[in-house]
């Protein structure tokens, strides 16, 4: 399963993102190529051929999540996803005077910068900080819910450390509360399969990059509950695609290939954990002899992901070290352009200097094992 390496470095930065899956990108040219139909021509068979490839990829991606075809609305990815369930609830907060809404402090950056929207626009947010593992917990969710709350937002994988979220028993903790339950799925969609298939989760964000597929694709799950659709408002207009929801017209190649990639997700699901955990139990065997301290609870994080800190050392200078060997990051790819202390570990409460000198690693099926041993080395030799 494993790609060439080519004399690069080994690239470890897939919760950034991720390569194309070989059959994914096969469906992704045909339809780019051949079949390349507008899915609103309705009076030729190139256009038929188009509407029933995006029809089929809202199955595909409906089989990962189990919901109806119709409550798959497909976007940009998860970022756009992301602020169409957001903002899109805001008239609704607004006419029913639900203005409150609650989060997690570990969240992406594109859940936490539209949350502060509509702060600003009135909205009162709350935000839970997570334990030192790096996980929130239901009974905070609870202790904070009011008549009022509007909007739950909970990751369901985070991106820097890779700590899986009890989504599960924060659905059950909000029962029959009106609360409309947001889960943005980046990081885990598709890879962790059973957790999403829970139906108070009402809108669900995810992107095809982080699951083998193109860039700029992903959707948005509108999940009924009932026959009532959460009461989302546009924020662009023309065309009516998507229920209305996101117009424009459907680029067919793109879906077509996140629908490919949903159904290799649940085909290879146990085949690529096997391997991405034998992956990090390697990982975590070298980087311990060098001081590395892997940060959140390992029982909780996903087996694609190590998030760990060698105190005493600026992460900068580590990668610098490393760059021939691997290539990895020390933070949320979004961020870090200009680089400042990670508010995710920041939030969990850890001091400066592990902060400082956090690393986040991240593989999938398709990642070729480094050497190990000249990653060692040269930690070593940087430590002096």
């Amino acid at each position: 399963m494993e790609m060439p390496n080519n004399g690069r470095p080994v690239y470890l930065d897939c919760n950034a993102t991720t390569p194309i899956e070989s059959e994914v990108e096969l469906e992704f040219v045909r339809f780019l190529r051949e079949e390349f139909g507008n899915a609103g021509s309705r009076t030729h068979e190139f256009g038929t051929r188009a509407k029933k490839a995006v029809q089929w990829a809202r199955d595909q991606v409906a089989e990962v999540i189990q919901c109806q075809r119709d409550e798959v609305i497909f976007t940009s990815g998860a970022t756009e996803s992301n602020n169409l369930a957001l903002l899109g609830l805001r008239e609704h907060g607004e006419m029913t005077g639900r203005k409150h809404m609650i989060a997690t402090a570990i969240e992406h950056k594109a859940v936490l910068e539209p949350l502060e929207h509509l702060v600003a626009r009135g909205f009162e947010l709350t935000l839970l900080n997570p334990d030192a593992g790096g996980a929130v917990s239901a009974s905070q969710v609870r202790a904070v819910l009011r008549p009022d709350t509007l909007l739950v937002s909970v990751m369901q994988v985070n991106n820097e450390t890779g700590v899986i979220q009890p989504l599960g028993e924060i659905a059950q903790a909000l029962g029959s509360h009106p609360t409309f339950f947001h889960v943005d799925a980046a990081q885990g969609f598709g890879k962790r399969i059973a957790d999403l298939r829970n139906a108070r989760f009402d809108l669900i964000s995810l992107s095809g990059h982080k699951i083998y597929a193109p860039k700029g694709i992903g959707a948005l799950i509108t999940r009924r509950r009932g026959y009532e659709r959460p009461p989302l408002t546009p924020l662009t207009f023309g065309g009516g695609q998507e229920r209305g929801l996101r117009p424009g017209t459907l680029p067919v190649a793109l879906i077509a290939a996140l629908g490919k990639a949903a159904e290799l997700a649940v085909r290879d699901e146990s085949k690529r954990r096997a391997y991405c955990q034998h992956f990090k139990d390697a990982a975590l065997k070298a980087l311990k002899q060098v001081g590395g301290i892997p940060v959140g609870n390992q029982e909780q994080v996903v087996p694609s992901t190590l998030n760990i800190s060698f105190p005493g050392l600026d992460s900068e200078a580590v990668m610098l070290a490393l760059k021939e060997l691997v290539a990895i990051s020390n933070g949320s790819a979004c961020t870090s352009q200009s680089y400042s202390l990670s508010h995710v570990l920041t939030a969990m409460g850890l001091p400066e200097d592990q902060i400082r000198g956090a690393l986040r690693l991240s593989w999938s099926h398709l990642t070729p094992p480094p050497d190990w041993t000249g990653v060692v080395k040269a930690i070593r030799l940087l430590g002096g």
